[in-house]
């Protein structure tokens, strides 16, 4: 741990290059007078799995200051009846994935997935037909039932594709109760690396589990019709493992088609030790969980104080590589984080600004990196309020998503545990309402970096409590308390981040640039973008990057203020990466990824995940 060092509160607000601590954010009332608090923080290395207790507090008789511990939040849950306490952060159970040596006609089961290439069959005409001596031989010991199959048309196994299942009934040896396909492609293409998307690897896996799903499989294997070099398990695992999910937590009843599947067995006779893969796929599925949790639940669950407990739940989990702080409102003022109050100052709910740190076991990090991630927990647009069809109110619930996308990425983070690096997680987190004393158009904010803006919307509030979160993720210094006077503050060195990964469903441009299923990626670096693009192709996500036209800032300049928070309608997705570029210190690796599309996916009607496999990813390879 770093040595800490008493400081006055001018020598800390000298020390930051901002306004004094104690400082109104709202710049236009700068000169009020008013006084705040040194700042509460709850830092700690969790050391069990239980939060403290609600409502439990310390307070100095000298200050006014107020030690909370994180708990569940106040008014929307006693309202709704909906306590978040009930509610956990990621799935008790994931299925088991386990290697198995049986054979495909030995192997005794619920549902035998039969892993395909399109180079098993051929076609004369319309009519399609089984090629391969090895899928002929395993359709005989399926009494005929693959080609049957492959007759009713529709099928050629390409990738990802699946075949109906049908019941094997008494076929002369095999044990399977119900038997499918699944296509890997062009044969030509396994072992390539994926280009766009999920691999023949993931899309195998999700395949086989979306089978088990509408079949209420409870075991399920995949077997080859011959089994390829290199096949890659973990991809496999990591697939079945994500797919299938069905968001049904706040049902009153169990789902009738929730997922059964509780075994899966990959059939490769004679394949090696895989149990690392394995391990990695679970660890993957599990942080894309946590991610989707967050994303689906509704705004009065997820609070800004559930995203904090769901941080401490990382840390809970992992308190050997894991320590959180979260900085409290009075905190973040003295700190001078007004862009990230500003937007905080309308709702009931009390703002946190979330920062986990991951220090890899025997330390020796060699690199210290940062992932931000924008914790809106609901945007009702504020002033500039979301009105009318398609302004998608309803669902701002998901404009929490890059918060979910890091936390996510924690997760796997914390289990896969990444050599050589220092990860720091940071998410400002709040909601933007509407009240009297809310942020108004026209309001002049002083950010922490110092930088004034003028807001002339306050819709494009995810930037403005990004450029805290920024700032902070490049800080060498932070605050922390000290109980016993209510003038002094301790500071540590702390974050000091070299490259940063900044993830948010920022604009809805970029929605309408991409569609749903694609984020735009933005960076000034070239190798900051093929990076992060090279992750995104590792994890199975798709990312494309997207031009910074530095011309554009020019619709960005204010006549009152250094900028303002938003451009012309023209490039909007643009210019709010160009905004958030205004933060990032000269000689840090900076990348920003809008994921306003596929944070939801609209067809299932439920959270991806997305974005913290992709993150997770790229801090594994910042060693290398």
């Amino acid at each position: 741990m770093a040595t800490r060092i008493v400081l006055g509160t001018a020598r800390m607000a000298r020390l930051l290059g901002g306004a004094p601590a104690g400082r109104s954010m709202l710049f236009a009332h700068a000169a009020s007078g008013r006084s705040m608090g040194v700042g509460s923080c709850w830092t700690t290395p969790l050391r069990s799995g239980l939060l403290p207790s609600s409502r439990q507090s310390q307070r100095s008789s000298s200050s006014s200051v107020t030690m909370r511990a994180v708990s569940s939040s106040p008014a929307a849950q006693s309202q709704s009846g909906m306590g978040a306490d009930t509610y956990p952060f990621e799935p008790e159970f994931l299925p088991a994935v386990a290697l198995c040596g049986d054979s495909a006609r030995m192997w005794a089961g619920d549902l035998l997935v039969i892993a395909v290439t399109e180079a098993d069959f051929a076609k004369t005409g319309d009519a399609m037909s089984i090629s391969s001596d090895a899928l002929k031989a395993l359709d005989a010991d399926f009494g005929g039932a693959l080609a049957d199959i492959v007759a009713d048309g529709g099928f050629e196994g390409k990738k990802g594709s699946s075949s109906k299942a049908v019941r094997v009934g008494a076929a002369p040896s095999a044990k399977a109760k119900t038997v499918a396909m699944v296509g890997l492609g062009d044969t030509a293409k396994l072992g390539a690396s994926p280009a766009w998307g999920a691999g023949p690897y993931q899309a195998l896996g999700a395949a086989a589990a979306a089978l088990a799903k509408a079949n209420k499989a409870s075991t399920a294997a995949i077997a080859f019709a011959a089994a390829p070099a290199g096949a890659d398990v973990a991809k496999i695992a990591t697939g079945a493992l994500i797919s299938g999910y069905e968001s049904s937590r706040f049902k009153s009843k169990k789902s009738p088609t929730a997922t059964k599947l509780s075994a899966l067995h990959l059939l490769l006779p004679g394949a090696g030790d895989e149990g690392a893969g394995i391990a990695h796929a679970r660890a993957v599925a599990a942080g894309n969980m946590v991610a989707r949790y967050l994303v689906e639940a509704p705004p009065n669950i997820c609070t800004p104080t559930h995203i904090a407990a769901c941080a401490a739940h990382i840390a809970a989990k992992f308190p050997s590589v894991m320590t959180l702080e979260v900085l409290e409102k009075d905190a973040c003022d003295a700190l001078g984080m007004g862009s990230f109050l500003g937007v905080s100052e309308a709702s009931d709910e009390p703002p946190k600004f979330i920062h986990l740190t991951y220090k890899a076991p025997g330390g020796g990090a060699n690199k210290k990196i940062g992932l931000v991630g924008k914790g809106l927990t609901f945007d009702s647009g504020g002033y500039n309020i979301k009105a009318g069809p398609g302004s998608m109110i309803e669902m701002m619930k998901f404009d929490m998503g890059g918060s979910a996308a890091v936390l996510g990425a924690a997760r796997i983070i914390a289990e896969a545990q990444p050599e050589g690096v220092e990860v720091h997680i940071i998410v400002a987190s709040c909601e933007n309402m509407i009240a009297g004393k809310g942020l108004r158009p026209g309001d002049i904010l002083r950010s922490a970096a110092g930088k004034t803006i003028e807001v002339n919307n306050t819709d494009a509030e995810g930037r403005l409590t990004l450029a805290d979160a920024l700032w902070f993720a490049q800080l060498v210094i932070s605050l922390t308390m000290q109980a016993e006077s209510s003038d002094s503050m301790l500071y540590s060195e702390k974050c000091g981040v070299t490259s940063v990964v900044d993830c948010a469903t920022l604009t809805g441009a970029c929605y309408v640039a991409l569609g749903p299923d694609i984020g735009g990626l933005f960076s000034d670096s070239d190798e900051m973008a093929d990076a992060v693009t090279k992750a995104s192709k590792s994890a199975g996500e798709k990312v494309w990057r997207m031009p910074l036209e530095d011309s554009y800032w020019e619709g960005m300049k204010s006549p009152v203020a250094d900028m303002k928070n938003t451009g012309s309608r023209w490039g909007g997705a643009i210019t709010a990466a160009l905004f958030l570029k205004q933060f990032i210190k000269e000689g840090v690796a900076w990348a920003h990824l809008d994921m306003a599309g596929p944070v939801w996916d609209e067809k299932a009607n439920q959270a991806t995940g997305f974005g913290a496999a992709t993150l997770a990813e790229w801090v594994a390879k910042q060693k290398q």
